[in-house]
């Protein structure tokens, strides 16, 4: 009975920690940049006490939403198969990608506002980034392999053509719409992988 009574206080510690994230989630996505404890807390359906309880600090807090997020962007990811045509690779893990971008918007906005300030937050983009890098490495295998001593630079601005702060940079500072930003992003990584593998053609253009 005593083992019973601890496995349901566990359960429901679990199930209010999961809901605290699940709040701030929510908030988020629906465009508040910093949720307040008082917000997370009626939104989830506890206590502000309760609240601090299961995160006694925001970088906590952070932590937990920021494995969530990973979660939600890559709950239908289909890794793109490195044998297909250049143009249908780009294509599709393009077209993937903005979908990816959009499913977690809010909370990307929200925490690149606070990024600066948290060091929980920039350990959060890097581990994006990092998880973003293996997938442009797999993708695009052939050319990246093609590039040789160039590879990780060719690497490094593919990266910079899909993450976050570009795409933010298309749909907030230039108002484009999701298919427009997603034809920037397309034409983009299109021409820095043709440019590396023209680098590495010793023919002469005509």
């Amino acid at each position: 009975m005593a083992a019973s009574r601890i496995d349901g206080r566990t359960l429901r510690s679990q199930r209010t920690r999961q809901a605290i994230v699940d709040a701030n989630m929510d908030l988020m996505l629906e465009g508040n940049l910093r949720p307040t404890a008082v917000e997370i807390a009626r939104r989830a359906g506890i206590s502000t006490r309760a609240l601090f309880t299961h995160f006694p600090d925001l970088e906590n807090l952070f932590a937990a939403t920021g494995e969530q997020t990973l979660a939600i962007q890559y709950a239908e990811y289909e890794p793109v198969p490195a044998d297909l045509p250049l143009d249908e690779r780009v294509e599709r893990f393009c077209q993937q990608r903005a979908q990816m971008l959009e499913s977690i918007a809010g909370a990307s906005r929200a925490a690149q506002a606070r990024l600066p300030f948290s060091p929980q937050l920039r350990q959060n983009r890097a581990r994006h980034n990092a998880r973003l890098r293996t997938d442009l490495g797999l993708t695009f295998a052939p050319e990246i392999a093609e590039a040789s001593e160039d590879a990780d630079l060719l690497v490094t601005a593919l990266l910079v053509a899909c993450t976050w702060p570009t795409w933010m940079g298309s749909r907030d500072d230039l108002a484009l719409t999701v298919r427009e930003a997603t034809a920037i992003m397309i034409r983009t990584t299109h021409a820095l992988l043709l440019t590396s593998s023209r680098a590495k053609d010793p023919r002469p253009s005509n």
